[in-house]
């Protein structure tokens, strides 16, 4: 069975559920020219916050436009499925004066694609970097990385947020220096709007918590177990929502999940590394991003320090991988990188080279070719894409 749903990290400016075939081609849908990209950044001497480009599909080309939108470490952003929204957290230790990091609305212009700060709320834990907006946009939730919780918010119908509906504070640790405490690093709607996964860094575990979207409420509801030591970070779900695939990033690995939409339970299919063949983990590299293709095909993450993205191939039927490259992203710490949601293109967050850098997807092999498209942008660290 293909479920309804919208891409998985980005949203096109078309009703929020949509029916998708492995192809990646949206039923009923035509695909647009452009789409403009919203990428967020550290703030600091060189970021000001969130910055706009528009990406021609058909040259390649990625141009710089409007005035970046000033914003504290706006580390993460998402589209609202209507296109007319966008959310970013706010990854600081105090936001507005309250102890936490901060999640902020804002109103997209519909011509210029212009964001308009609409209102902002703390996340009651410290360096919010990840959110997830459901798929009938009514909540979005947020991952606090050092204060180990996660939180939900309900969305009015102008886009506003409301007051923290739900809050859950992780408990543990493990045996690696940096799990001395939960580090909730990832929050991810499964394709069936019914739960979310979350990835917590400092114990070793990728919860599952049931969904009320209406409500703005998350309910544990399941968990399993990574490698001790693995430092589960970001995750993603296959569009068929038969899979789920998270990256680790103390050991650079990937698990593949078989995930059961149903009952919310993953159960761990295989451990991969994520650097090539016989290569060891040297001081100073982690992973970081993880997305798999809209069509489902392939699976993709970053390695900082390695400085590589690397490319899996996914058995459409038992939802293992299989490696097919390493591929240099042409910087420093891609800390993010983004799949337009048509599937021809990467762009590699370069965050400590300040660079953007495009490359072409095969569409048979998913391997990666630079096209030369290179653009810089001061520290860029996450990627939203909306139909233009």
């Amino acid at each position: 069975m293909i479920p309804r749903f919208m891409a998985f990290f980005c949203l096109l400016t078309v009703p929020a559920v949509l029916n998708v075939s492995l192809s990646g081609a949206v039923e009923g849908y035509e695909e647009p020219d452009s789409f403009l990209v919203y990428i967020g950044t550290y703030t600091g001497p060189e970021s000001k916050g969130i910055y706009t480009f528009r990406l021609d599909r058909q040259s390649g080309k990625l141009t710089a436009v409007n005035k970046p939108t000033q914003t504290s470490n706006p580390s993460f952003v998402a589209v609202h499925p209507s296109g007319d929204y966008l959310y970013a957290v706010n990854e600081d230790k105090e936001f507005n004066g309250e102890e936490g990091g901060g999640i902020t609305a804002f109103a997209i212009n519909p011509k210029n694609g212009e964001l308009t700060e609409i209102n902002s709320q703390c996340t009651h834990g410290a360096h919010p970097c990840h959110l997830t907006i459901d798929k009938s946009g009514k909540t979005v939730g947020v991952a606090n990385y050092t204060g180990g919780s996660i939180a939900a918010y309900r969305i009015g119908s102008n886009g506003e947020l409301s007051p923290a509906s739900a809050f859950v504070q992780h408990a543990g640790k493990s045996v690696h220096a940096r799990q001395e405490a939960p580090h909730a690093h990832s929050i991810d709607v499964d394709p069936f709007n019914r739960f979310v996964a979350v990835s917590d860094l400092g114990i070793d575990k990728v919860l599952v918590y049931k969904l009320n979207a209406r409500k703005g409420q998350l309910e544990a509801h399941s968990s399993v177990s990574t490698a001790p030591g693995a430092g589960p970070r970001h995750f993603s779900f296959h569009p068929t929502g038969n899979f789920g695939y998270g990256i680790n990033e103390l050991n650079m690995t990937a698990n593949a999940y078989a995930y059961n939409g149903r009952t919310g339970k993953l159960e761990l299919l295989q451990t991969v590394s994520t650097l090539p063949p016989n290569e060891k983990q040297q001081s100073g590299q982690s992973t970081a991003e993880m997305y798999v293709h809209p069509n489902g095909k392939f699976l993709y993450g970053s390695n900082r320090g390695h400085n590589t993205i690397v490319v899996y191939a996914i058995d459409q039927q038992t939802g293992k991988l299989t490696y097919v490259e390493n591929q240099s992203t042409g910087g420093s710490t891609p800390r993010s990188f983004g799949i337009v949601p048509t599937g021809e293109y990467l762009l590699a967050l370069n965050q400590a080279s300040s660079t953007i850098v495009l490359f072409k997807i095969d569409s048979d092999t998913g391997a990666l070719e630079p096209t030369g498209e290179q653009v810089p942008c001061p520290t860029p660290v996450a990627a939203a894409f909306l139909a233009r």
